[in-house]
């Protein structure tokens, strides 16, 4: 594993998570979102990621955290985030250094992540894009007005 993401202190007795060097880390993540995170970013593997499951937080008592090597997500992958763990903390991070760091917001528009529930929806009958307003917790198809719950939103994801 890549030297720069984890040192075993001998001294204290445990693993320590180092700082990558580029990339982004997604911390302050709800405990075991970070797998389901995993495979909504459908990372390769190509660069060094870590993730770290239920472990102490000072904010939140427990909490997720992921370290992806070389990678900077896109606001579609942003996005897919907010909708399991709006709240957790996004860090750009390069040469060692974080260089932004944000709190991931719900947003208040969808497009091309959520695929309509309504059988009859033209996204689901031709290749046109879904588009889906965010509104308190709820999500409504910009093409047939259907409406869905965040937890039917989240599931359509799966």
């Amino acid at each position: 594993m890549n030297n720069a993401l984890k040192e075993y202190d001998k001294e204290q007795g445990v693993v320590r998570l180092n700082p990558i060097s580029n990339g982004t880390v997604i911390d302050h993540l709800p405990i075991k979102t970070a797998p389901k995170i995993m495979t909504l970013l459908n990372l390769n593997f190509d660069e060094a990621v870590m993730i770290a499951i239920n472990i102490d937080s000072k904010k939140k008592g427990k909490k997720d955290l992921i370290f992806i090597e070389g990678k900077k997500l896109t606001a579609k992958e942003v996005a897919k985030i907010a909708l399991i763990a709006e709240g957790s903390t996004l860090n750009i991070v390069k040469g060692k250094g974080v260089v932004n760091k944000s709190v991931i917001k719900m947003p208040k528009e969808l497009v091309g992540i959520v695929i309509c529930n309504n059988p009859k929806c033209i996204t689901n009958q031709e290749h046109i894009e879904t588009k889906f307003k965010i509104n308190n917790n709820r999500g409504k198809c910009y093409y047939c007005e259907r409406e869905m719950e965040m937890e039917d939103i989240v599931k359509s994801l799966e």
